[in-house]
């Protein structure tokens, strides 16, 4: 092999729950080694993934041939305030982002509320954050850098639309994204409230929460001791079967920065992030947002019946639609319903209900995130699937960049 490779050695993702052992790895300092080893890999037959920040719950990193690690990629490159947008190398990492955009008058439109992910892999599988008014990471991505399967570099952007919406979501099975340009937005503000409120309080006005706030989201907490596991405050108030809502709207200039907790004011990216510690496993689906209360009420049973499997919070947010082929937010905008296993429980029968309930509501899933998708399901949900594979076997037509678990849908 060329470049730099290391021995053989155990890989695991950050919750511990996905662990393999590749035949080589590597972690290039620049493109040209990026291309030099995807074009030597493609000359000895092997498979090649990338491992990313180890964020995902499934087994999409997995490889027996060449695993690559582009943390040596990482930082902003170029921004540019008139046209508002900011390049990337693949390994960026969202928080990498922060003081080079705010520097030059930028921010990023939307994010999630953890900010460890490169920004490659949060794009790969179509990371999200909360709100109708924003698409997902995806969403915005406006030109994209691939190494192909042959190690060509191939520059991808809105003059070849059909590609770059395969590239937008693509798992890593077009090539190995090196660089992304992304459409920003001016620098912004955000003030927090975060309340406890009763379930049917959040359902009621749910219509409101969703349209009327620039970021809505909510936990559920089924028991008393659910928030912990989450960090989440306990305000001094019962807990239990109780909704800790978050609303963020844009600050008013003449709004001073403040640090009341659950009434924070500040920097959007600094009121974005939270803690999570690695003690769950988490699947996450989208449903249409018109199916969502319904949906959530349907959970909110579920959970209750499923006691004590079902006992982390259930996290619910909201995204606008986009264009990419296998967005889960794909033409509509959607509710997103996450549920946690915990780690040392057999919880897999608590999912697969989960996955059977919400499968009524045509619900699609987050890539990264554990599910129970069939090659069947997969056409019916997404009804570009299909051109999304034909531009796959184009690019990669012997399979380098699949693995097992991507290879049943995608193949």
């Amino acid at each position: 092999m060329v470049a730099d490779l290391s021995p053989a050695t155990a890989w695991s993702n950050w919750v511990g729950n996905q662990a393999f052992t590749p035949r080589f790895a590597a972690a290039p300092r620049d493109e040209k080694e990026v291309a030099a080893l995807v074009h030597d890999a493609s000359e000895r037959g092997y498979g090649v993934r990338v491992a990313g920040a180890r964020h995902s719950f499934t087994p999409i990193v997995e490889t027996d041939g060449l695993l690559l690690d582009l943390s040596r990629l990482r930082g902003v490159v170029a921004t540019d305030p008139e046209r508002k947008r900011a390049t990337a190398m693949a390994g960026t990492l969202i928080r990498d982002f922060y003081e080079p955009l705010w520097s030059a008058g930028l921010a990023l439109k939307n994010q999630g509320d953890i900010d460890t992910q490169q920004i490659a892999g949060a794009v790969a599988t179509a990371t999200h954050g909360s709100g109708i008014r924003n698409t997902c990471f995806s969403g915005v991505v406006r030109g994209a850098r691939l190494v192909t399967a042959t190690g060509e570099i191939r520059d991808i952007d809105e003059s070849e639309p059909d590609l770059l919406r395969a590239a937008q979501v693509s798992i890593g099975m077009l090539g190995v994204m090196t660089r992304l340009e992304l459409e920003v937005t001016d620098t912004y503000r955000l003030s927090e409230q975060v309340d406890l409120w009763p379930w049917e309080a959040v359902l009621e006005r749910w219509d409101e929460l969703v349209h009327a706030h620039r970021h809505f989201g909510f936990f559920w907490l089924p028991t008393e001791e659910s928030a912990a596991l989450y960090n989440l405050s306990s305000h001094d108030q019962t807990m239990a079967d109780k909704c800790y809502v978050k609303l963020y709207d844009d600050a008013p200039p003449d709004r001073p920065d403040s640090a009341a907790v659950g009434r924070r004011t500040d920097r959007c990216y600094r009121i974005y992030p939270m803690l999570y510690d690695p003690n769950f496993h988490e699947l996450e689906y989208f449903v249409p947002l018109a199916l969502g209360r319904d949906a959530l009420s349907a959970m909110r049973d579920l959970m209750l019946r499923s006691l004590p499997d079902s006992i982390f919070p259930l996290e619910v947010r909201t995204v606008g639609p986009d264009d990419a082929y296998l967005s889960p937010n794909y033409k509509t905008a959607t509710t997103v319903i996450s549920v946690s296993g915990q780690p040392g429980t057999d919880y897999w029968g608590y999912l697969r209900s989960v996955d059977a309930l919400l499968s009524q509501f045509s619900a699609r899933v987050h890539w990264g995130k554990l599910h129970f998708l069939s090659a069947e399901r997969l056409h019916t949900l997404y009804p570009e699937a299909h051109r999304f594979i034909d531009l796959r076997r184009e690019l990669d037509p012997a399979g380098m960049f699949l693995n097992d678990h991507l290879r049943e849908l995608f193949a």
